[in-house]
């Protein structure tokens, strides 16, 4: 026999019964109950407010069980987390229900109010969580001491080129090459460990070889026929079809063949050194590889630029370490545009997308709620951003 909240969906009963659904008046178990009134308040129209308010004034023993209950909808979590409906009882139940989602937690972390900034950082759940704790950093309530805590826990306060040692930006009399020299050693020395156990590793791109072929309009028939020759595509009469669209990224030294032919050919200690020293070609390509350190080499470049490091922010075909190493770099998360590029892309981790929201401008926030390739959650949080900022420039008129 089916339960009363599948017939429920399923619009199986009549609206007297719905009217007494929304009201808790069922003769089914509280926690049945529950769940038919979240269904009623978030997915139907006619009994939504009715049952919002019977929810609001349900049984605080009840729940509290539904609250703590691992077994208790998803659905049923979410509703009680949110913070339109959060009771301050159910807070530390709902932290460290594992059934609560990390994305439901960090939601609130960005705009939890003081009291319940002072639960969460007594949650067992919350300290042992990074991501959770990278949100709940941002957090206005925060006092300074508090701050300080989490940033070292999640280690967000500094980083190496924070200081500004390794920015050849800073001072343009520093020799760029000595820097890069000196770079490249650090970071062999601090990965060693990892160079060596991923020391098998070829070069394979995240996405495949085929993305590094790129539009260019102005190519030559002859250009497009030498590079695609190099590639080993063969078919003239494919070459000369393609020819006037199609060309591949060169190094600046072609007699050593093309970038991605180059990188092939390299350990992992080869392309991590091009990777810090290369050109920008090089870097566009090394940024895709699927080994993390290699990838990761990319961004500790003196070299590399404000605009390839938006760019990269932007890109789908990196591994999410890439995209959340960025705002790591104080170089990096100055940059405006690097901010919303990040926060724009779907691949980006959400605890990072949702600290990085309270960065943009309120046309940003507008744009990124109404993208559906993002998060629903960083949708929610653009959206409710967006109008907070909306009601204060109203104020301020």
């Amino acid at each position: 026999m089916p339960r009363m909240i599948d017939l429920i969906r399923a619009s199986a009963v009549p609206s007297g019964l719905m009217h007494s659904a929304a009201r808790g008046g069922l003769a089914v178990p509280p926690q049945e109950m529950i769940e038919i009134l979240v269904h009623l308040a978030t997915e139907n129209k006619v009994f939504a407010q009715q049952a919002r308010l019977t929810l609001a004034g349900w049984d605080e023993a009840s729940a509290r069980e539904a609250a703590g209950n691992p077994a208790t909808s998803r659905a049923v979590l979410h509703y009680l987390v949110d913070t339109q409906n959060l009771r301050p009882g159910l807070l530390p139940l709902l932290l460290e229900n594992p059934s609560v989602s990390d994305e439901s937690i960090m939601t609130l972390a960005v705009s939890a109010t003081r009291e319940q900034v002072e639960v969460m950082l007594n949650s067992a759940r919350v300290n042992a969580a990074r991501e959770i704790l990278s949100v709940l950093v941002s957090n206005p309530n925060l006092n300074e001491a508090e701050t300080k805590a989490i940033r070292e826990k999640t280690l967000v306060s500094e980083t190496v080129t924070s200081s500004g040692a390794n920015d050849p930006n800073d001072d343009p009399s520093v020799d760029e090459s000595v820097i890069s020299e000196e770079a490249l050693t650090a970071y062999l020395s601090e990965h060693a460990a990892e160079i060596v156990a991923e020391a098998g590793k070829a070069f394979q791109p995240i996405g495949g070889v085929h993305e590094e072929i790129v539009t260019e309009t102005h190519a030559t028939p002859a250009e497009a026929s030498v590079a695609i020759k190099s590639a080993g595509v063969a078919g003239q009469a494919v070459a000369a079809k393609r020819a006037p669209l199609k060309k591949w990224i060169l190094s600046a030294d072609e007699q050593r063949g093309s970038a991605l032919q180059k990188i092939s050919k390299l350990d992992i200690k080869g392309r991590i050194q091009l990777a810090m020293k290369g050109n920008k070609e090089e870097r566009s390509l090394l940024i895709r590889d699927g080994t993390k350190i290699v990838a990761l080499a990319v961004l500790e470049s003196p070299k590399v630029t404000d605009g390839e490091v938006e760019r990269f922010a932007g890109q789908k075909n990196v591994l999410e370490s890439v995209l959340r190493a960025i705002p790591m770099k104080r170089r990096f998360i100055k940059q405006y545009p690097i901010v919303r590029a990040l926060t724009s892309n779907p691949r980006t981790p959400i605890d990072v997308s949702l600290g990085l929201i309270k960065h943009l401008l309120t046309q940003d926030l507008r744009h990124l709620s109404g993208n559906k390739e993002v998060s629903d959650t960083v949708r929610k949080l653009a959206l409710k951003m967006f109008r907070q900022k909306l009601d204060v420039t109203k104020k301020g008129e």
